[in-house]
């Protein structure tokens, strides 16, 4: 046991990786609450449209009183089916558009990973996964936005991921400590 020991390396230093790419995004203007919501009801709004224009999985009009367990089987798998291609749809399009979707491009908005430059394919999975745990507790998760400093989403914090503000409008702000003061004097409302 002794020999064994005395292979394994003495000591241990944390890195901290995370400080650097901290730095690099402080400051950033984060996007609204109005530009996420919309840049979201947009995208749903797509996902409706393409489900409908290529109806892969076959939606019929039930019968009315048809109930047999094979149609209520049948009536799962569609649902199932449909939350596969809604995550299909964010998970691909946040990483192939580097942190767009078409929403997002649409209210000028992008998804920024904490910990890496660019969103990586775990960060957009993890992303698009988050969204069924921002949507537990009658959509609970979504309004976390206005609980986080840094109006993170439980889908963001899932995924380390911030949304920025990608108006040229918005500005970086130079110094973190005007905004605490601002927000202590702005009034509420």
């Amino acid at each position: 046991m002794g020999k064994i020991l005395s292979k394994l390396p003495q000591a241990r230093h944390f890195h901290a990786h995370e400080t650097a790419r901290f730095d690099e995004l402080s400051g950033l203007p984060l996007a609204t609450f109005k530009q996420r919501a919309c840049a979201i009801a947009i995208d749903f709004l797509i996902v409706s449209i393409l489900r409908e224009m290529f109806s892969m999985h076959g939606h019929h009009e039930e019968e009315v009183g048809c109930s047999t367990i094979v149609h209520l089987i049948l009536k799962a798998m569609n649902h199932v089916v449909e939350v596969i291609e809604s995550f299909v749809y964010f998970a691909v399009l946040v990483k192939l558009m580097k942190g767009y979707t078409p929403g997002k491009k649409l209210m000028k908005c992008r998804v920024v990973s904490v910990v890496h430059h660019d969103m990586t394919w775990w960060h957009s999975i993890e992303r698009a996964l988050g969204y069924g745990a921002s949507l537990l507790e009658a959509g609970f998760g979504f309004a976390q936005f206005f609980l986080t400093r840094n109006r993170q989403c439980v889908h963001d914090r899932i995924a380390e991921t911030i949304v920025v503000d990608v108006r040229p409008s918005a500005k970086r702000l130079a110094n973190e400590e005007t905004e605490v003061v601002s927000e202590a004097q702005a009034p509420l409302g």
